[in-house]
């Protein structure tokens, strides 16, 4: 008996796809940290089946061309097996200014939460602080989270949307700011807002008044001794190397097989040996040895 075609599809293979986002999970899960894992948990809660293990491999394989992140929405190209790509649309309810506001001031009470979030970490308590304001930093139900792709699978989410869904999650374990910038507040703005609440919250405290005007005669001057020729003191290689290369994290969507800061720290730190040797004047790569010029005596 012939097998009618509505059978069976044997799976199709996407076309290879030259510059994509490779995740840089080569295996087990997408993300590290509990912010990312309860996105994650969202998608797999869909419970799409073998979709999940496709979208896997497409995140894992470069499938995704692109993902653009605005406030309260996603949009991504990835290639599948038909030779244009796919255009992924996602939207996220963005919470207004006013559930903002609330969220800030609450926020602010606790300083906490702007160290941790500076240092590159979610705070967990921030769950609770959005509880209690009646809202949810992540899509609580399907209606918060819509999703849309030009594929002809009836399946919603389906593969290449999974991809994107798991390259996101593994770009917010690194990111946790890209999670408020979905739900409709930017980094800055965040910090900026917590900056503010947490001024009007210490003055309510303390009951504090504006602060008098420092008159210019109470304002104290240096008069000591002449400067030192040096008065850098005892000048070191930093103990954390690209200190600042790691302050400023990853680039969004890195395309590399290893994370940028792990490309770029190696010349980081030729550069600040190079630098040390510079600064104490001693011979740098064949070039002649530095020397202070000596100071003019009638100067």
């Amino acid at each position: 008996m012939a097998r009618r075609f509505y059978d069976y599809f044997p799976p199709s293979r996407p076309k290879a796809a030259k510059g994509g986002i490779k995740s840089q999970s080569r295996g087990g899960r997408f993300a590290e940290n509990w912010w990312a894992k309860r996105w994650i948990a969202v998608l797999e809660g869909f419970n799409i089946g073998a979709r999940l293990g496709r979208g896997r491999s497409y995140a894992r394989n470069g499938q995704v061309l692109s993902i653009d992140i605005e406030k309260g929405s996603v949009k991504a190209r990835v290639q599948g097996s038909r030779s244009k790509p796919y255009e992924i649309k996602m939207r996220v309810k963005p919470l207004s200014e006013s559930e903002w506001r609330k969220v800030t001031v609450a926020l602010a009470e606790q300083a906490i939460f702007a160290a941790k979030l500076l240092a590159g970490e979610m705070p967990q308590e921030v769950e609770q602080v959005f509880a209690a304001a009646g809202l949810s930093l992540f899509p609580a139900a399907l209606k918060d989270l819509e999703t849309h792709c030009s594929c002809p699978d009836w399946s919603n989410p389906c593969k290449h949307i999974a991809a994107v869904y798991y390259l996101l999650g593994e770009e917010f374990d690194r990111n946790p700011f890209l999670i408020f910038k979905l739900r409709g507040m930017e980094r800055d703005e965040l910090l900026g807002g917590l900056g503010q609440s947490t001024q009007t919250v210490s003055k309510a405290e303390r009951h504090e008044s504006p602060s008098e005007p420092i008159a210019p005669e109470s304002v104290a001057f240096w008069n000591g001794n002449d400067l030192p020729d040096f008065i850098s003191g005892e000048v070191l290689i930093p103990p954390m190397k690209a200190a600042l290369l790691k302050r400023l994290g990853n680039f969004p969507f890195w395309r590399g097989d290893c994370s940028l800061t792990e490309t770029l720290e190696p010349f980081y730190v030729k550069a600040s040996e190079n630098g040390i040797q510079i600064f104490r004047g001693e011979t740098l790569r064949g070039v002649s040895r530095f020397t202070r010029p000596h100071q003019d005596e009638d100067a």
